[in-house]
């Protein structure tokens, strides 16, 4: 570990791009590099862990932490609410380790806001019929939900030109690289 404090990474995408998986191609060949868990109070899906994944929390939990001013962002997305611990974030950072905060737009604009120097990467789907194609194949929701999640990947689209950087998850590989140079290039 340096004593050189690390990049704060915002970094988000429309739901179902494959933010996850870039991440997670990202983190393998930099192991420097720490994705902040974020709070949330919807119930975990099929192989999530608690405290990897996300903190699964109660509302009145999330909502206390709030009272505290103690989230650097957070937001109520598709009924539930997701949200940033700072602690947690500025001990990784002060550790020197580059945090990605994988959030969706409404808490990017909220970060953006407080760190208008911020290193901030949307990752953006080939097309919307391609983000469809994933949202079906994951299997993980019903109908209702991958409209909506589609209605919201169009919304979201609309602010990725507020972002730094937008890297298209096409070709896995080819995103991974494009994330890795953004960090060290910057």
């Amino acid at each position: 570990m340096s004593s050189k404090k690390g990049k704060l990474v915002l970094y988000s995408g429309a739901s179902g791009v494959g933010k996850g998986t870039v991440f997670s191609g990202v983190k393998e060949r930099n192991p420097n590099v720490r994705l902040s868990v974020s709070n949330t109070t919807r119930a975990p899906r099929e192989g999530e862990i608690d405290g990897v994944h996300y903190n699964f929390v109660t509302p009145e939990e999330f909502e206390r932490l709030i009272d505290l001013d103690g989230y650097l962002e957070y937001a109520r997305y598709c009924g539930n609410y997701y949200g940033t611990p700072k602690k947690q974030v500025e001990d990784m950072l002060d550790a020197g380790f580059d945090v990605f905060l994988e959030i969706e737009v409404k808490g990017a604009l909220q970060v953006m806001e407080k760190y208008p120097d911020i290193l901030s990467i949307f990752i953006v789907p080939p097309s919307l019929g391609e983000l469809e194609r994933r949202l079906r194949s994951r299997g993980t929701e019903d109908e209702e939900t991958i409209l909506k999640r589609l209605e919201q990947a169009k919304e979201e689209m609309e602010y990725k030109d507020r972002y730094k950087f937008n890297v298209v998850n096409d070709d896995l590989q080819t995103a991974v690289d494009e994330v890795l140079n953004i960090i060290k290039g910057e």
